[in-house]
């Protein structure tokens, strides 16, 4: 396969687990959650480079815990992240 870039964003996606599922308007406290990737454009790039393709990831991170699953889960899935910017100060 050729080599892919994914120009994209990384999400840290939180999801919280609870007892039931609330009725419409119902709030309920979660007991447990988790945090883990997300992103249109990561999850494009995993799926790629899963699927045996050769993929980097264009895109520009935090420096921070959330910056770091970045990294840590697009290497661990072989993705060349050479392309990101990794910056301490976001401007929005």
């Amino acid at each position: 396969m050729s080599n892919i870039s994914v120009l994209g964003i990384f999400v840290a996606d939180i999801s919280f687990s609870g007892n039931k599922i609330p009725s419409i308007g119902e709030t309920i406290l979660g007991t447990n959650y988790n945090i883990g990737p997300g992103g249109k454009g990561c999850n494009q790039a995993i799926a790629i480079a899963r699927l045996g393709g050769t993929v980097n990831f264009i895109s520009k991170l935090g420096k921070d815990t959330y910056g770091d699953l970045a990294t840590n889960t697009l290497r661990n899935n072989n993705i060349d992240t050479s392309t990101i910017e990794i910056n301490n100060i976001f401007h929005v």
